[in-house]
């Protein structure tokens, strides 16, 4: 049976060799803001179900996203600008992060089954104090119909509907995605659209994904070793290469 190295309340975490095979680097802890800094600063995040203890992740190889490999379909990108989505930023962070919780996926048979727990979603409301955290919100002048009250906000006198988001950590050089929603066909995505454009303006290269998966491999996410994935986040890497 393997070891795994237990957290307690020192702020620290083992170095990359003590991750299993699937990327279970440490466990326990807590999730204050220092640690939380630590962590993404070494590439590090956490994950963990509702009835789980804190599960620290670095997994080899690791899932991003170049910002200049970023793809949309010709009909995804005729439908986002048929819906004239307005887009602003760290505008409702905290309702984006309950929302990317509550809101059913296909993959999520149970609805219950979110690792955005409330212990989670007030860590990351901490984070997003300290400016470290950050969400974009896609807004819509469509209601959506939804059975709870929606989250409304007037911009030049018109009235308009949250209807997707993301949220994410961001370091000196990579953008650490976290989790997004839609409430309506490419919200989402059209936050992600904004999100990549703002990075490549800014200089960045690349968002991080941390786990594989097809949705994000359609928009052109890939995996690359976890030391390449390092050498970015450290700013070691200038240019993206092939």
């Amino acid at each position: 049976m393997r070891d795994y190295v237990f957290l307690d309340e020192e702020i620290w975490f083992p170095e990359y060799e003590y991750a299993d095979d699937n990327g279970l680097l440490a466990i326990g802890g807590d999730l204050s803001v220092e640690r939380l800094i630590l962590a993404y600063q070494n590439g590090i995040f956490p994950w963990y179900g509702k009835e789980d203890p804190i599960l620290w992740w670095a997994p080899d190889p690791r899932f991003v996203l170049f910002l200049k490999d970023f793809h949309l379909t010709k009909k995804q990108r005729k439908q986002m600008e048929k819906a004239r989505f307005h887009i602003t930023e760290n505008h409702c962070f905290e309702k984006v992060v309950e929302l990317c919780a509550s809101v059913k996926r296909k993959s999520q048979e149970n609805h219950s089954d979110t690792w955005i727990t409330p212990e989670m979603q007030k860590a990351y409301a901490n984070l997003h104090k300290h400016h470290i955290a950050h969400s974009v919100e896609v807004w819509t002048q469509t209601s959506q119909n939804r059975e709870e009250t929606p989250v409304t906000h007037s911009f030049d006198s018109e009235t308009y509907y949250l209807a997707g988001g993301l949220y994410g950590v961001l370091t000196p050089h990579v953008f650490c995605g976290e989790s997004m929603f839609s409430l309506m066909p490419n919200a989402s995505r059209a936050g992600l659209d904004y999100l990549v454009r703002k990075l490549e303006k800014a200089g960045h290269i690349l968002i991080d994904c941390q786990i594989e998966s097809p949705h994000f491999s359609r928009m052109g996410a890939r995996n690359i070793p976890r030391q390449e994935f390092l050498d970015y986040l450290h700013g070691k890497n200038g240019e993206h290469t092939n």
